[in-house]
């Protein structure tokens, strides 16, 4: 047996694995974590050990799959299956134009190097405005809010959580995602040692969740108000002169600070105790303990981005942290510098175009496009909708839509009218099940890692490379090469197009933007002369070769592949002289376009709450819709349950272990009941991802486990109206005991 380290690719916390390898057998025998990994530190989750699970997993594809006339699915060769999108795909652009080929990428992708490194040349090649991506029901607010502030949306301010003495989180359950959009491995032992030190945390959900049972005080608030509760919070700061500007001062305009200490004048705690259901008192002891802490720093994630102010609250997460001198410093909000660089470690210090939102619209309902995407919200009218522009053919990426999305029927129903259907996936899955080709990627053991994006979320910088553990099954094409194949067929090049060449076209410019730029280390520089610096290295293993030696730390991949355990690249520095890319190369406290919302939530102050909403929530063994088909991941007790309070189980006379129906503006589900007083009263909580019974899948164990989608209820007519987000936490619905089946006696 060998032993080879690696980091998992399962969740954003990028755990070191070790791993004892039966190369004859193709497979690990034993999983644990890293002791030496210099991120983790021997931290493991159950996913970390479910890998051996999803390598071993029977019912994952392993070769491409083309659909047959009576529905099933049947394998091919990889020559048939890029013969038949050769076929089809060109003709449907022919057709309807480049706009009647949508893509859909799946959040699975920020893992993997072949699409973050490739994907852009894809979608470039492709030229449709109908891009999508599972961002639109995630973090995009958070994105679009820092791209206003700090110039673009990967320049996202961090907890520094190993330093600071105070935090303030909302709507995240790092002890449930492993920290997201906060690259945090062993966020427990991390939110433990705040406390150790003497340090506070402050939970704000309506759920107890596992993170706020470890909490120094939960505020227990009505979903979709945090923005009311942070405008009181810094109504708080400012009335009482507890604002300090800290590492920002000079970097934010006078005017614009004035503008916000206006904005949150008609915010005082009293205004939105009651809209936010938390005792006014308690908002202010929370701002003055935050403002005078030694250091302190909010975070929020899902929670406040998937729903109806999400861009807003995003945006007062980090004015709170700037107005009151915690951003740029340790133990505050700082910013991360990866070994790969950021576009924010790029170009000119301190300077750039900044933020640019609603460069088109969809073509339907009109809304703006985020970052070259359009809200997922829209997907299925575009493609039911007849006329110029109709989507006629889908491209979906490591992505479940039909359980991730809005109005997940309405959306099955639009899949079934398409001309003509591509995925590349592992799994035959709710929305892969629709597809006319299916396109394997390897077992996560079997290419190479690299966590391009989440070392730029990371507490702590550190660099890791990993190598694959096994060899790809002969015929396996790796995941950059079938990236590579699709972009010779949406470039006329056809289904034998010269992958080696486009290759070389992809790392050419890629040098040729170095060369070109005064402030990269290879400015200057022959483009063959540092092209053959590179070799023999080929596909994503010479790109990320080209951004570590171009990056800030002058790295190379072999200095990585020297140390299997990683790099500590040290504690994060503050770097808000450099980071800045907007046009006025300062923080832009008040772009117009969040001034202008706040106009709603003077609107939402006058608002009865919904009798009865729903909230969403995550679970350590899940991630998302695809790990629901490991065994591992899946024993104990059924975890798609509707969580209600004792008080609301009560008034609806509901059981628990009985079942209730739910029903929303846009479906009905029947789900198992679980009363408990984790939850808030006025809410109800179900997980998402789950709903894995549908005919066509080819999961096994998730069909034996199968839940129900909560997607079925959201409605894809109600967005954040900023970003088009779906608002997936927040919905109005109507609970319903459904009666336990009366017992018939036998005859006798």
């Amino acid at each position: 047996m060998a032993v080879a380290f690696r980091t998992c690719p399962l969740c954003e916390a990028t755990c070191g694995l070790a791993l004892e390898v039966d190369v004859a057998a193709h497979t690990v025998t034993k999983v644990r974590g890293d002791a030496e990994d210099v991120f983790s530190h021997g931290f493991l989750c159950p996913k970390g050990v479910s890998i051996k699970e999803l390598h071993d997993d029977p019912d994952r594809v392993r070769t491409p799959l083309i659909k047959q006339a009576d529905g099933t699915f049947a394998p091919a060769s990889w020559d048939a299956a890029f013969a038949l999108i050769a076929e089809k795909l060109p003709a449907v652009i022919e057709r309807g134009g480049r706009d009647a080929v949508a893509a859909y990428i799946g959040n699975p992708s920020a893992h993997s190097l072949a699409f973050l490194l490739y994907g852009k040349v894809l979608l470039k090649a492709l030229g449709s405005r109908n891009i999508f991506s599972a961002s639109t029901v995630d973090q995009y607010p958070k994105q679009a809010a820092s791209a206003m502030l700090f110039g673009t949306g990967t320049t996202i301010a961090i907890p520094d959580l190993d330093r600071t003495d105070y935090l303030l989180c909302l709507g995240a359950n790092p002890l449930a995602s492993n920290g997201s959009l906060m690259t945090a491995p062993d966020a427990r032992g991390r939110l433990r040692g705040i406390r150790a030190r003497g340090g506070r945390i402050v939970v704000v959900d309506p759920r107890r969740s596992r993170t706020a049972q470890e909490a120094d005080a939960h505020l227990a608030i009505r979903p979709g108000t945090d923005a009311l509760l942070l405008m009181a919070l810094l109504h708080v700061v400012f009335d009482e002169g507890l604002d300090a500007l800290g590492a920002a001062e000079g970097r934010v305009a006078p005017e614009a600070l004035a503008e916000v200490r206006a904005l949150v004048a008609d915010f005082p705690p009293e205004a939105v105790a009651g809209p936010t259901g938390l005792d006014a008192e308690a908002i202010r002891r929370t701002a003055r303990d935050f403002a005078t802490a030694p250091s302190a720093v909010a975070y929020g994630r899902i929670g406040t981005t998937t729903q109806a102010f999400g861009t807003t609250a995003s945006w007062l997460i980090d004015v709170l942290n700037i107005v009151t001198g915690n951003l740029d410093r340790p133990g505050g909000a700082m910013f991360p510098l990866p070994p790969a660089g950021l576009p924010n470690a790029k170009g000119e210090p301190g300077r750039g175009r900044g933020a640019r939102f609603g460069r088109w619209a969809s073509r339907v309902r009109g809304l703006g496009e985020v970052f070259g995407e359009l809200p997922v919200a829209v997907l299925a009218e575009e493609i039911q909708t007849p006329g110029e522009g109709q989507v006629r053919a889908l491209i979906t990426v490591a992505g479940n839509p039909l359980l991730s999305t809005p109005n997940s029927d309405r959306l099955a129903a639009a899949m079934d009218e398409l001309d003509f259907m591509v995925s590349i996936d592992i799994y035959v899955n709710e929305t892969t099940r629709h597809a006319d080709v299916i396109l394997p990627s390897p077992s996560p053991l079997e290419k190479a890692h690299f966590d391009l994006v989440f070392q730029g979320f990371a507490v702590r910088n550190y660099a890791n490379w990993s190598p694959p553990v096994l060899a790809r099954p002969e015929g396996m094409l790796d995941e950059w090469e079938t990236v590579l194949r699709l972009v010779g067929v949406v470039t006329g090049q056809g289904p034998d197009a010269d992958i080696g060449a486009i290759d070389e076209l992809v790392v050419r410019a890629a040098i040729g933007k170095e060369v070109a730029d005064p402030f990269s280390p290879w400015h200057g520089r022959e483009v063959e002369e540092a092209l053959a610096e590179l070799a023999p290295r080929t596909g994503t293993s010479r790109l990320i070769d080209l951004l570590l030696r171009t990056g800030p730390y002058g790295l190379t991949l072999a200095d990585l592949e020297a140390r299997p355990h990683g790099i500590d690249l040290g504690a994060l520095q503050p770097r808000l002289h450099e980071i800045l890319r907007t046009a006025s190369g300062t923080i832009e406290l008040a772009p117009p376009m969040l001034v202008a919302d706040v106009a709603r939530l003077h609107e939402a102050l006058a608002a009865p709450p919904a009798e009865l909403v729903l909230v969403g929530r995550r679970d350590l063994r899940s991630n998302n819709s695809w790990m629901h088909n490991l065994p591992l991941l899946v024993r104990g007790p059924a975890r798609c349950t509707l969580h209600v309070h004792p008080d609301d189980a009560a008034r609806l006379a509901l059981a628990d272990g009985g079942r209730a129906r739910i029903r929303s503006r846009v479906g009905e589900l029947e789900v198992p009941v679980e009363v408990t007083d984790d939850i808030r009263p006025g809410v109800v909580s179900l997980p998402h991802g789950w709903g894995h019974d549908q005919d066509g899948a080819g999961m096994g164990v998730a069909r034996a486990n199968a839940g129900v989608n909560s997607n079925v209820l959201t409605d894809e007519d109600v967005v954040e109206p900023l970003t088009g987000t779906a608002v997936l936490n927040g919905i109005p619905v109507v609970v319903t005991a459904v009666a336990a089946p009366v017992a018939v006696a036998a005859a006798g």
